[in-house]
């Protein structure tokens, strides 16, 4: 996908951060989107399908973490990747912002060039994604169908956010095998995008409450390992 064809949408209540950011992101050839508060970012993300969404956390009418959830929930919106950029730097506001569905989380202040680097780095799952659109895996009764992102557990359909599929992906693709962190953080997130230390944990935890926690073994001081 060439970077023209590429649509952002930032959703910021700063006027100054939105103008600095979207310039820097056309800047590199991206189509750029902006939204004031949530209410509008919800609207806009329905109207225009964006590859990738930028979400202040503290905004007016409705803060990014609702935002999230909203869109998460919306037909054609599930896979959007998308990004909460705040100030808030707290453990638990980084893992409110995963469990409504965020695929990242970049804390300001940042400088112009380093977030457009972040960027690039979770626009490079798009091209990853497209590689493998075909995959249709069974693992026990469980059927992974990657060109929809659903899982069939069974015989129950369940859609789960990106980065939830792509770590449920990577661990049933060698049952018992046990990967370590630093594996699942570059395979899932790339090793160019900063996560917190607790990202892998939350979409482990999510996973067992939809998947079952029986499939889902820690290994401690290690990794994780999915069992049937």
């Amino acid at each position: 996908m060439k970077t023209k064809d590429i649509k952002i949408l930032l959703v910021d209540d700063e006027p100054d951060i939105l103008e600095i950011v979207s310039y820097n992101l056309s800047s590199e050839g991206y189509e750029v989107f902006t939204a004031k508060n949530g209410v509008e970012g919800v609207a806009k993300a329905k109207k225009k399908s964006p590859h990738l969404i930028i979400l202040d956390v503290m905004m007016p009418e409705m803060d990014g973490i609702e935002a999230c959830e909203i869109i998460r929930s919306t037909p054609g919106l599930e896979n959007t990747i998308i990004t909460f950029l705040t100030a808030r730097g707290e453990d638990y506001s980084q893992v409110a912002g995963f469990d409504a569905g965020a695929d990242d989380y970049i804390t300001k202040p940042i400088k112009p060039k380093v977030l457009v680097s972040k960027v690039k780095a979770l626009l490079r799952r798009l091209k990853e994604d497209k590689a493998e659109v075909e995959d249709i895996v069974k693992v026990g009764n469980i059927v992974i169908n990657r060109e929809e992102y659903k899982i069939v557990n069974d015989g129950k359909e369940i859609i789960l956010p990106r980065k939830e599929f792509e770590l449920l992906s990577l661990l049933t693709s060698k049952p018992n095998k046990v990967f370590k962190r630093e594996v699942i953080l570059d395979k899932v997130w790339g090793n160019e995008v900063v996560v917190g230390g607790r990202t892998i944990d939350v979409h482990i935890r999510k996973l067992r409450e939809k998947i079952g926690d029986h499939h889902f073994k820690t290994v401690k001081g290690v990794g994780y390992k999915f069992v049937l």
